[in-house]
C-alpha cells in the first residue's frame, strides 16, 4: 500500500479537476435533490427510470472539454443517493443497463477520460433512497421521512443487508473497471458516520484492489484531522465554500483539501437555473483554491440527453484560454511565502512566484518583501518582459519591488499573471 504522501502527490499537483452529477434526476431536471425534496415515492419516480435514454451521451466530447479547460481529473456519480447506478451492478436491476439506455455509462466514462489522459474518479453515495433497507421513515433526507405508511416497515428493514450491498457495489466499481485514481463518497451525517458504514473494513478493501487511489474525508463528519481514523481520508472536501485560510489540522499543517463548486446553483441538471458565474469568477476561485494549498472540483450536470448544457460548455472553453497561457501558475504550485496582496493573490512553485493581478489599481503595483531577490519577470501569458525597476516616486517604501505595467487597463481582466523568478 502506497504512504499517503505518496498517494495524493499527483492530486496535489494537477489542482484542477471536473465533477459529473447525472442520473435519473436530469429529466424532471429539477436538481439531484428533487426526490427528496418534493419527497417523491419510488412510483412517483419510476417513469424517468422508465425513460432514461440518453441519446448523445458521449463522454469523449466531456473529456475533451475538460481538458480543454486545463482539468487534469474527473469523478462522475455511479450511484447518486436516489440509489439509481449508472454501472452494470450485479447486485441491483436499479441500473442504467435496464433502462432504454441499456448499456453500462460508468465503462464509457472511464475508457474515455483515459483515452484523453484524465486521471479517473467514482462518486458513490453511502446514502440509497430506493433499496429497502435503507432507514426511511424518520430519516433526516429519505423521501418517505415523514410518510406514516412507512412507519411500520422500518422494524422489517436489516441495515446490516444494506451495508453489504454498498460493500459489495463499492468492490465491483475498484474492480471491474481498471485503475481508479479517486473514491470520492457522499456523504455522513448524525449517526450515519464512520463505522456505521463498516468503514474501515470497506477502506481496507478498497485498498486490498487499488493500493494507489486516494479517498474523500465523506466516511466521517469532520475529517479527524488531529486523531486520524483508517478511514478519515487522503483530502478534506469543502462544498460550495473555499475555506478562509486552506483547512489545517490543530498544529496548523496544511490538510489536502479540494473545494467542489457548482457553475450555476445545482449539481444535477436544473433547467431552469441559469444562475451561472461567470468564467473570471471561476478562474479567480481556481487561483484562490490554490493560494491556500487546495484544489478546485468544477461541476457540470448534463441533461437527460447526456448533453453538458452549452453555458456550462462556452465557461469551460473560456476558462481553457486563460489556462492555456497560465496554467504554470496552477499546475504544481502551492502556497507563497509571502502574505495576500492587496491587489490579487499568489502562487508558487519552487523559485518562481506567480503574482495574480486582479485589481490595477493607479500607478506601479508593489510586491513586497522582495527587494533584490528577483532576477526577472514575465508576463506569464506571452512571457513578454515586465518592467520591476523602482520608480523614483517609491524609492522610500522599503523592501517592496514594482510592477510596472505599460497600461492604466490589466492585460486580462481576469487575471493578468506576472511570473517573478527569484535569483
Amino acid at each position: 500500500m502506497q504512504d499517503k504522501q505518496d498517494r495524493i502527490k499527483w492530486f496535489m499537483h494537477d489542482r484542477f479537476g471536473m465533477f459529473i452529477h447525472w442520473g435519473l434526476y436530469a429529466i424532471p431536471a429539477r436538481g439531484e435533490w428533487v426526490r427528496s425534496r418534493e419527497k417523491l415515492t419510488i412510483e412517483d419516480y419510476q417513469p424517468f427510470f422508465e425513460e432514461f435514454d440518453p441519446i448523445y451521451y458521449n463522454p469523449r466530447e466531456w473529456a475533451k472539454a475538460a481538458k480543454n479547460a486545463g482539468m487534469k481529473y474527473a469523478v462522475m456519480t455511479t450511484k447518486h443517493h436516489d440509489g439509481f447506478c449508472l454501472f452494470d451492478s450485479k447486485l441491483t436491476d436499479y441500473k442504467a443497463t435496464n433502462t432504454p439506455a441499456g448499456r453500462d455509462l460508468i465503462k464509457e466514462y472511464v475508457e474515455a477520460f483515459r483515452a484523453e489522459g484524465l486521471k479517473v474518479g467514482f462518486y458513490y453515495s453511502l446514502i440509497d433512497w430506493h433499496h429497502p433497507d435503507y432507514p426511511a421513515y424518520g430519516d433526516r433526507t429519505h423521501p418517505m421521512r415523514d410518510n406514516e405508511d412507512w412507519k411500520d416497515k422500518e422494524k422489517d428493514k436489516d441495515f446490516s443487508r444494506y451495508i453489504e450491498y454498498l460493500h459489495g457495489q463499492v468492490k465491483d466499481l475498484v474492480t471491474n473497471y481498471g485503475k481508479i485514481d479517486i473514491m470520492w463518497f457522499d456523504f455522513s451525517y448524525d449517526d450515519m458516520v464512520g463505522e456505521k458504514w463498516e468503514a474501515t473494513r470497506l477502506v481496507e478493501m478498497i485498498r486490498s484492489i487499488q493500493p494507489h487511489i486516494i479517498i474523500d474525508n465523506r466516511l466521517t463528519l469532520h475529517g479527524d484531522f488531529d486523531d486520524p481514523k483508517p478511514y478519515s481520508g487522503d483530502f478534506a472536501s469543502p462544498e460550495q465554500i473555499i475555506p478562509p485560510e486552506g483547512i489545517r489540522n490543530s498544529k496548523g499543517e496544511l490538510i489536502p483539501w479540494e473545494a467542489c463548486i457548482t457553475m450555476n446553483n445545482h449539481w444535477g441538471y436544473a433547467s431552469s437555473d441559469k444562475d451561472f458565474k461567470s468564467p473570471k469568477q471561476l478562474i479567480r476561485a481556481l487561483v484562490e483554491c490554490v493560494s491556500k494549498g487546495g484544489n478546485l472540483l468544477l461541476n457540470v450536470g448534463p441533461d437527460a440527453k447526456g448533453q453538458i448544457p452549452k453555458e456550462s460548455l462556452d465557461i469551460l472553453a473560456e476558462i481553457g484560454e486563460w489556462m492555456k497561457q497560465n496554467g504554470d501558475s496552477i499546475y504544481g504550485c502551492e502556497i507563497a511565502e509571502l502574505p495576500k496582496p492587496e491587489w490579487g493573490r499568489y502562487t508558487q512553485n519552487g523559485n518562481k512566484l506567480y503574482a495574480h493581478i486582479f485589481d490595477r489599481g493607479i500607478g506601479p503595483i508593489a510586491v513586497q518583501g522582495l527587494k533584490k531577490k528577483v532576477k526577472r519577470a514575465r508576463l506569464l501569458a506571452d512571457k513578454s518582459e515586465v518592467n520591476i525597476q523602482t520608480p523614483w516616486t517609491s524609492m522610500h517604501y522599503g523592501d517592496a519591488i514594482f510592477i510596472n505595467l505599460p497600461s492604466s487597463q490589466l492585460p486580462d481582466d481576469r487575471d493578468t499573471v506576472v511570473e517573478l523568478e527569484f535569483e
